[in-house]
């Protein structure tokens, strides 16, 4: 995937917002794809300049904040563009990748993971860490279950629309099949 310069984002953003032409006769002009000018345009035109800039500093998301995004993905119609520039983020392939994470190993995956060597030293605490590990899982067994039960009711919601829809397809095809055996009984009768 080719990098593309500050410079020339702007230049091709702002030949389309001047209205020099659509994404693809700029994307021809300046020999860069079509959806690579859309999404430029629509990072410009929520973050100004620094939708344009490649972010240098890892920021760091909460476990709330990464688990809403990923819910609002999976229960919403929306792109990977279009929810990052919601919510703020000037990284759609950070959502994508949150969204795989969370397919694949479920919320745990979403949870920051600590960096550099484990402290050999143990602190004092009042809770030792088989109790914090408990209180842990227990928050993520409830998250689970949370989940768990909100596909569970979207798998019912879903079941009962397609038992709907077969119950209609079956009386639309009864009522034609009275209008033909009426045609074919009338045509016999006109004979």
């Amino acid at each position: 995937m080719a990098k593309h310069s500050y410079e020339t984002k702007k230049k091709v953003v702002l030949a389309y917002l001047s209205g020099e032409g659509g994404a693809g006769y700029i994307g021809e002009k300046y020999g860069v794809a079509r959806a690579m000018v859309q999404k430029w345009v629509a990072a410009y035109k929520e973050f100004g300049d620094e939708g344009l800039r490649r972010s240098r500093k890892n920021e760091t998301y909460t476990f709330k904040f990464k688990l809403h995004v990923v819910e609002l993905y999976l229960t919403t119609e929306v792109s990977y563009q279009d929810l990052a520039l919601s919510v703020g983020i000037n990284n759609p392939p950070l959502i994508t990748k949150w969204v795989n994470d969370f397919r694949i190993v479920g919320p745990d995956a979403l949870r920051s993971k600590r960096k550099g060597r484990k402290k050999t030293v143990k602190k004092s605490n009042n809770s030792t860490p088989n109790e914090q590990s408990e209180k842990e899982s227990v928050v993520t067994s409830i998250e689970h279950v949370k989940q768990l039960e909100n596909e569970l009711l979207k798998l019912k919601i879903e079941n009962a629309y397609l038992k709907e829809l077969r119950r209609l397809r079956l009386e639309e095809e009864t009522l034609l099949k009275k209008q033909r055996e009426l045609s074919t009984a009338s045509e016999e009768n006109s004979n």
